[in-house]
């Protein structure tokens, strides 16, 4: 993972997990040493021990989306931390199904993620004690698939890659729904927001613009009308 970034009072770091090498992040304050786990894959006592070196207490567990990948390790962190977790209600059925996922991917049961204390929706914020967070709905990857921004960051889960896209594929994907979210929702945020995604390196708002084949391809359609 690359070098913690640090805006305000905040610390940033993320962990892979997991087979399919899922970066879950951790953002903590500095003063209140309280922290939202953003995405637990995979590996909860790793992202608990990454809690622990931070000296932060993991209070509010947030999803991008319900994919196995991401929500495995929500049980295991709640049930440690106490945290409650959150995740967008239009990806509800895909959580309900990550046993049965693992079963098919994986070949192993994992025991199902809990059920969600609350539903967030677009623009709401989520929050402890000195962070916090803006939800962006961005569907297309998943219907329920939401991004989260804080001054100078963002996290995409699996919207946007550098150089990539999320894959459309699965069921409930929708790639023309997937390229509205990008364009009319993320690029609109400052170029120099670090983008820090739910697999693969961090990137920025403005490099994405300017070298991500999906955009440029999709930049050029609307210009052709």
């Amino acid at each position: 993972m690359s070098d913690e970034p640090r805006v305000n009072e905040l610390m940033v770091r993320g962990i892979v997990v997991g087979l399919f090498a899922e970066n879950c992040w951790i953002i903590g304050n500095r003063r209140t040493r309280e922290a939202i786990c953003i995405d637990p894959g995979d590996q909860p006592q790793d992202i608990l021990n990454l809690a622990r070196d931070l000296g932060v207490r993991i209070k509010l567990i947030v999803n991008s989306h319900g994919h196995l990948d991401h929500i495995l390790g929500v049980r295991a962190i709640k049930e440690a931390t106490g945290a409650k977790f959150l995740m967008h209600r239009d990806d509800l059925d895909i959580a309900r199904s990550a046993s049965r996922s693992a079963l098919m991917w994986l070949g192993r049961y994992v025991e199902p993620p809990p059920e969600p204390d609350a539903f967030i929706a677009d623009e709401d914020e989520v929050d402890v004690d000195g962070v916090k967070l803006k939800v962006i709905h961005t569907p297309g990857h998943t219907p329920g698939s939401c991004s989260f921004y804080t001054e100078g960051m963002l996290f995409s889960g699996d919207t946007l890659f550098r150089g990539s896209i999320g894959r459309t594929d699965l069921p409930g994907g929708d790639y023309d729904l997937e390229m509205a979210s990008i364009i009319d929702k993320l690029l609109k945020l400052p170029d120099d927001t670090v983008v820090l995604p739910g697999h693969m390196e961090e990137t920025r708002i403005g490099v994405e613009k300017a070298t991500n084949p999906f955009i440029l391809m999709e930049m050029r359609r609307r210009q052709q009308g």
